[in-house]
């Protein structure tokens, strides 16, 4: 493909490693952190997607408290561990190599965003805490259209503001059914597969696979 336009990131989970707010408090928790914080995760998801098809919107906090209370009770762990959680989610951490890698796209012309199902506030204190306000031209949260990805109207919005084709886009996500939703949108979507798992039968090939952010570098 040509250059790109723009370069559109997934936050949770492709920028930030969601189950770090679990790490972080693992010495509490035990050796049941990663199943925990794996089920939090997958339990978040399909509240955003049943929500969606309800048409019972809740924003991003919401929904990771509630699915964050339902956790707690399969794993058993101590309700006064609630607020600390929520506190280390707020400020999640990045995955090694995202920062070098932002700093080296920076210096090509072209726009660097942020579309997530994080809330405005969420995604905002994300950004700051690591140090990454001066990187991004534009968070798209998917509260200007309150619904989830994967719907097409999440995708709409870096293309209506840019005034650009989505096949003028780049957008990266470690989740498969984001790169799914992105590629049958018309982004060239591309797959952070970290974990070396395998991709879901979707009606879409991701335009690239790899295995870190830094590899984003050999391809624009």
């Amino acid at each position: 493909m040509n250059k790109p336009k723009a370069i559109i990131f997934d936050a949770y989970g492709t920028l930030f490693d969601v189950n770090s707010a679990a790490e972080k408090s693992k010495n509490k928790i035990g050796d049941k952190w990663e199943a925990f914080a794996n089920y939090w995760r997958t339990t978040q998801l399909e509240y955003t997607w049943l929500r969606s098809l309800m048409h019972r919107h809740k924003d991003f906090w919401q929904i990771t408290e509630d699915s964050l209370d339902k956790s707690m009770k399969i794993f058993n762990i101590n309700k006064d561990m609630k607020t600390e959680l929520l506190n280390l989610y707020k400020k999640l951490s990045p995955f090694s190599e995202v920062k070098e890698t932002l700093e080296n796209l920076k210096k090509k012309d072209i726009k660097l965003s942020i579309l997530s199902n994080g809330t405005p506030e969420l995604l905002n204190t994300l950004v700051v805490s690591n140090k990454f306000d001066t990187i991004f031209d534009d968070i798209f949260s998917i509260e200007e259209v309150r619904i989830y990805k994967p719907d097409s109207k999440v995708y709409d919005l870096p293309v209506n503001k840019y005034k650009i084709k989505p096949n003028e886009i780049i957008f990266l996500s470690a989740n498969t059914w984001d790169v799914s939703g992105g590629g049958n949108y018309g982004y060239n979507s591309v797959w952070v597969n970290r974990n070396n798992t395998v991709f879901d039968n979707l009606d879409y090939k991701p335009f690239k696979e790899i295995k870190s952010l830094q590899q984003l570098l050999d391809i624009v």
